[in-house]
């Protein structure tokens, strides 16, 4: 299956649809009366709750958090579609997923969540959080383990926890985790910034441990940019535009706070918010930063840092992935399928693959999987 010629195509950020039952299979026992379930409203509708409370935002529309390669519009009509509708078998059983993964031509998969992109900002108690998160890496682990070679574990960490985000980090490690998911809202952290003095000892650990932490688009009944969204409005364009600005605000807040200065050889990958915005952005900052240069902690241009410490993922139906490539430089780039959410499609490889066929041969072999391979440091020859 292997393409000689391009080497390895890594899907940076694919998805895993989390069985129903996840949390209360593998949550420590003592919190198990306050698992990540799916239930049943009145009208009989399902629900998700966390920590026994509704989310509001996915009330009776459980099955668009999957939904790849069918009708949007059957499932986001309440009541219509369970989350069951939504999952194909790749979302779940590992050697389906390997099977998707031949078909579409994909040799390496790192693993990201669905359901746990939500939970955060719902839940408050610090233990429960790392109990959630804890719980999702033991299946997560258990579900890569069918093919180590392919199916690699990023693991879900909340630093509304910062004691237990260290211990899970260490622990995930150890388990064969490569990355390391983090919610980029405030509200996920307790309104805490990421240079709070409670965070510097899970960032010496990332650093330590060479496990890259990835900025990931994130759901909320109450978004950051909630002013902007009219009272009452159903979840549509704007919001599902607008989930990229947490990432971006969370990759220029760690920029502008002096965090890639401080841990100078942790490793941040920019997840689900496209990648041809990156040229503009980097510019801008570094414009920025002439003015600014007395006023912030930054030794060096903010380019300088992002491409020291940094990548990219691209999405496969951007159109200038190419140019944008040739002018920041190869070696910043991964791509993602998204699979199996209900904004992803088929043939995701053969689209980035013809996107980027401008580049030189090594750039397409950077950006296909070699970059990816190289950041996670996974052990396999490029």
């Amino acid at each position: 299956m292997l393409d000689q010629k391009l080497g390895p195509v890594v899907d940076a950020d694919g998805h895993l649809l989390e069985p129903a039952d996840l949390w209360l299979k593998y949550i420590d026992p003592q919190y198990r009366d306050r698992a990540i379930r799916i239930d049943h409203d009145e009208q009989g509708w399902e629900i998700l709750l966390f920590d026994n409370k509704i989310a509001e935002v996915v009330r009776g529309t459980l099955g668009a958090l999957g939904g790849v390669g069918m009708d949007p519009d059957e499932f986001f009509i309440p009541g219509n579609k369970s989350y069951m509708d939504g999952c194909p078998p790749g979302s779940y059983d590992p050697k389906a997923r390997l099977q998707v993964m031949d078909d579409e031509g994909i040799d390496i998969a790192l693993l990201y969540p669905t359901i746990s992109i939500f939970w955060e900002g719902w839940v408050t108690d610090p233990k429960l959080a790392t109990a959630y998160t804890r719980a999702y890496n033991r299946w997560l682990v258990d579900f890569c383990s069918y093919d180590k070679k392919r199916l690699f574990p990023i693991a879900h960490v909340s630093l509304i926890d910062p004691e237990g985000a260290v211990e899970e980090t260490l622990r995930a490690k150890k388990d064969g985790c490569v990355g390391i998911y983090l919610s980029p809202d405030m509200v996920a952290r307790g309104w805490k910034h990421f240079d709070d003095p409670s965070f510097v000892r899970f960032w010496e650990t990332v650093q330590d441990l060479q496990m890259p932490v990835g900025f990931h688009v994130v759901v909320r009944d109450q978004p950051s940019f909630r002013e902007w969204v009219r009272p009452g409005a159903d979840f549509g364009l704007f919001n599902f535009t607008f989930l990229a600005i947490d990432v971006m605000a969370g990759f220029t807040q760690m920029m502008s706070m002096g965090m890639f200065d401080k841990y100078p050889r942790m490793k941040c990958t920019v997840l689900e918010s496209g990648a041809n915005w990156i040229s503009a952005w980097l510019d801008r900052m570094d414009h920025k930063y002439i003015p600014m240069k007395s006023r912030t902690q930054l030794k060096m241009k903010p380019s300088e840092y992002f491409y020291r410490q940094c990548l990219v993922s691209a999405d496969p139906d951007e159109t200038m992935t190419a140019q944008v490539v040739e002018h920041i430089g190869p070696d910043y780039f991964v791509w993602a399928s998204d699979y199996p959410h209900i904004d992803s499609s088929f043939g995701v490889a053969k689209e980035i693959k013809e996107r980027i066929e401008p580049l030189s041969l090594d750039a397409q072999r950077k950006v296909l999987g070699g970059n990816a391979i190289r950041f996670y440091n996974l052990p396999i020859g490029i």
